[in-house]
């Protein structure tokens, strides 16, 4: 569900109902390491040796963090979504700088293959020394989200029962649903339906 077109949204909406039943796809440590992974945050050699050495309840443990992290920011997004963010808003901001301030990234030279041909590139890197810091790349792209991203832009999907949000950057920002094949179909059947029986 990887539809926001921004990586912050994209894990409010690690919850949703697409279809009429809500699904969490961050119900459990296993949901957890396959939502990082589909989000490519954590290095997937990183993520299979974190499961091999975590007991599963853990995990879970984690996976209930990165739960209770996305709904303190969905609130903190619900209340700000559609104007311009503030630096007022810093002071609600408690909760993502204490997760940020664990960090232990750092940089490295490492190969860097490309079509320019093989050389060197300064990369950055981190520890993953607990399953906590599986949170920390959550925390990254929720701060880049909160410091780039202009929340005028910021929209919940106007299908029925859509839980959907994302953010429009069409160049008219005309954007109303998550993904126009499911809820835009559907409203456009719905209305033509409601034509139909207002006809007869």
């Amino acid at each position: 569900m990887f539809i926001a077109d921004s990586l912050g949204l994209d894990f409010l909406n690690s919850i949703a109902t697409p279809v009429d039943t809500p699904v969490d796809w961050l119900d459990d440590g296993e949901g957890l390491i396959d939502w990082l992974a589909q989000a490519r945050l954590v290095p997937s050699d990183e993520l299979e040796a974190m499961k091999a050495r975590t007991l599963p309840g853990e995990l879970d443990k984690v996976a209930d963090q990165a739960r209770a992290l996305r709904e303190w920011f969905r609130g903190f997004v619900r209340k700000h979504a559609g104007r311009p963010l503030t630096a007022k808003a810093l002071h609600e901001l408690g909760p993502l700088n204490s997760l940020l301030e664990r960090d232990e990234a750092f940089r490295q030279i490492t190969p860097r293959h490309g079509e320019a041909g093989d050389g060197l590139a300064l990369q950055r890197m981190r520890r993953w020394r607990s399953p906590e810091s599986l949170l920390l790349p959550v925390g990254e792209a929720l701060a880049k989200f909160v410091c780039d991203e202009d929340f005028s832009d910021v929209k919940a999907c106007e299908g029925h029962s859509c839980t959907l949000l994302f953010a429009d950057h069409t160049r008219r920002r005309a954007r109303r649903w998550c993904i126009m094949a499911v809820c835009g179909n559907r409203a456009k059947q719905a209305a033509h339906r409601s034509r139909l029986k207002s006809r007869h």
